[in-house]
C-alpha cells in the first residue's frame, strides 16, 4: 500500500473523530498545513502525530501557526483582567496566568480554541505518572528520581491552586466556578502545560541582559508532533509566526519528530508520559544524590572519621556546592556536573592537613589546568584511586535503591512475548530503570580498582 493509500484509509477511520473539525478550525485561524504532510492518530510512535505523503527535503517548512492562533495569557479573552491582577498571580512557577487561561478557555463551548481542546474528549491528560497510584509508582519507577520529582509537583500544585488560583476563582465568581474550576482541573491542565507548551528562548542579547524566560504557551498542530531523540523537525520563532521546518530529508510514509530538548528517559516520563527504548535516547542520564556520596564517605568509618566527613560536608554546604535535594548527573560519556563532583571528591578524599590548609586558603585556590564542564569517562578511570574508590561506593549505593537489578531488567527485554505483553507504563518504566542501572554499572566498571 502507497503512502497516499494509507493516508485515505486513515481519513476514512478518523472521519467520525475530533481531528476533521480541528482541521477545518486551522484554515479558520490561518493555520497552514504543508499539503506533503497529514496528521493522524494511526500509524504513529503515540496518540496524535504527523506523517509525510511524499518525501521532504531538508529545510522544508512543514506548517506554520499565525501567534493569533496561539493560546496564552496574553491572547485568552481574560487577558486584561490577568493583566491587572499580573502582581497577584506571581508564583514560582510562573504559569499560573496560562493555567487560568487554560481553566476558563477549555470549559467554554464558545471559546476560539474549542476545537483544539475537543482533541482530548473530557481533557484527558497524557499518563503522566502523577496520575498513576502511589503504588505503581513505588513499585516501577523506585530509586529513578521520578518519584520524588511527583511528590514535589503535586505539593506545589496543591499549595498554588489553594493559595493563588483559588482565591482569584473566587474574586470572579461570575466567571469562575471552584467546582467546575477545580483542584483535579487544575492538576490536569499542568500536565497539559508540562506535555504540550512551548516557551519561546530569548535572543542571546536578552540573555546576557538577565531578561526574564517568556511564559509558556499553548501552540495547535505544534504540540501534535511527537518527540525522539534523532528528531527530523524543530520549531522556528519569527515575529509573526511559529513554523515547524525539517532538519533534514525526510521519506515520503515516515513520521515527522520534533524535540523537546536534550532529556533523560526519567525527565521524558516524567513531564510527557513516555521514554524511549535503549539505545535511541542518546541523552539519557542518571541523578546520584548528593547525599548518596555523604553517605558512601560514611561507609564503615569510625565515629572519630564520621566526624570529619561530616566537617567536609558542612564546609561543601557552606561553599553552597551541594544542596539537600541536589545530584550529580552522569550520562552514557561522563559527569555533566563536573565542578560539583570534582570538588566534592576533592574534599572527602582529603587528608585532615590538607583540609586545614584548604579552609585557611578559603578553598578558593585555582586549578593548575582549565577545565571543562564535563568529566568524560576516561577521566573519570584516571581519577586518583581514593576518588574512584568513594565514586564506585556511591554508584553501589544508587543500584540498590531500584527494586530490581539490571539483569531481571536486562532479562525481561529480551524475552519479546514478555515484553509486548507489559503495559505502556510498564515499559517506559522498564526503559527508564535500564538506562539509568547501566549507566550505573558502566561507572562502576570505570572505578574499579582492578
Amino acid at each position: 500500500m502507497s503512502p497516499e493509500q494509507k493516508r485515505r484509509k486513515v481519513v476514512e477511520d478518523e472521519v467520525d473523530t475530533p481531528l476533521p473539525r480541528f482541521l477545518q478550525w486551522c484554515q479558520r485561524v490561518s493555520i497552514e498545513l504543508n499539503p506533503k504532510v497529514y496528521v493522524s492518530t494511526q500509524g504513529t510512535a503515540s496518540g496524535y502525530g504527523m506523517v509525510t505523503r511524499e518525501d521532504l527535503p531538508a529545510g522544508e517548512v512543514i506548517f506554520s501557526v499565525p501567534r493569533s492562533a496561539i493560546l496564552s495569557q496574553h491572547t485568552t479573552r481574560i487577558r486584561d483582567l490577568l493583566e491587572k491582577e499580573r502582581d497577584i498571580l506571581e508564583s514560582r512557577s510562573g504559569w499560573v496566568p496560562l493555567l487560568i487561561s487554560l481553566m476558563y478557555e477549555a470549559t467554554d463551548e464558545c471559546s476560539l480554541w474549542a476545537p483544539y481542546f475537543a482533541l482530548w474528549p473530557e481533557l484527558t491528560p497524557p499518563d503522566l505518572p502523577m496520575f498513576w497510584s502511589e503504588d505503581e509508582r513505588l513499585h516501577l519507577l523506585k530509586g529513578t528520581g521520578v518519584i520524588e520529582a511527583v511528590k514535589k509537583d503535586l505539593k506545589n500544585m496543591e499549595q498554588e491552586y489553594n493559595a493563588i488560583v483559588l482565591p482569584f476563582i473566587k474574586r470572579h465568581s461570575k466567571i469562575f466556578c471552584s467546582e467546575k474550576h477545580s483542584l483535579d482541573l487544575y492538576k490536569r491542565l499542568v500536565a497539559f502545560v508540562m506535555g504540550y507548551s512551548f516557551q519561546e528562548p530569548l535572543d542571546d542579547e536578552d540573555e546576557e541582559s538577565g531578561k526574564e524566560s517568556f511564559p509558556p504557551m499553548m501552540v495547535p498542530v505544534a504540540d501534535l508532533l511527537n518527540h525522539v531523540a534523532h528528531h527530523n523537525a524543530h520549531l522556528e520563532f519569527t515575529p509573526d509566526c511559529l513554523r515547524m521546518v525539517t532538519t533534514r530529508a525526510v521519506m515520503g510514509g515516515d513520521e515527522l519528530f520534533n524535540t523537546y530538548g536534550e532529556m533523560g528517559n526519567w525527565q521524558l516520563l516524567h513531564m510527557y508520559g513516555f521514554s524511549e527504548p535503549h539505545p535511541n535516547n542518546s541523552n539519557e542520564t542518571v541523578e546520584i544524590p548528593m547525599l548518596t556520596l555523604k553517605e558512601a564517605a560514611l561507609l564503615g568509618t569510625e565515629s572519630e572519621v564520621k566526624l570529619w566527613v561530616q566537617e567536609r560536608w558542612d564546609c561543601l554546604c557552606h561553599m553552597e556546592v551541594v544542596v539537600e535535594e541536589g545530584s550529580f548527573v552522569f550520562s552514557c560519556e561522563g559527569a555533566l556536573t563536573e565542578d560539583e563532583l570534582r570538588t566534592c571528591l576533592k574534599l572527602l578524599c582529603m587528608s585532615t592537613e590538607e583540609f586545614a590548609e584548604y579552609k585557611e586558603n578559603e578553598g578558593w585556590e585555582e586549578d593548575d589546568e582549565e577545565e571543562d564542564d564535563s568529566l568524560s569517562n576516561q577521566e573519570i578511570s584516571q581519577l586518583p584511586p581514593t576518588w574512584r574508590r568513594l565514586l564506585h561506593l556511591t554508584a553501589e549505593l544508587a543500584l540498590k535503591a531500584y527494586t530490581s537489578d539490571l539483569s531481571s531488567d536486562q532479562a525481561l527485554l529480551n524475552d519479546k512475548d514478555v515484553y509486548t505483553k507489559l503495559s505502556s507504563r510498564e515499559q517506559y518504566s522498564l526503559h527508564v530503570r535500564y538506562g539509568q542501572k547501566r549507566i550505573l554499572h558502566q561507572l562502576m566498571d570505570l572505578t574499579s580498582s582492578s
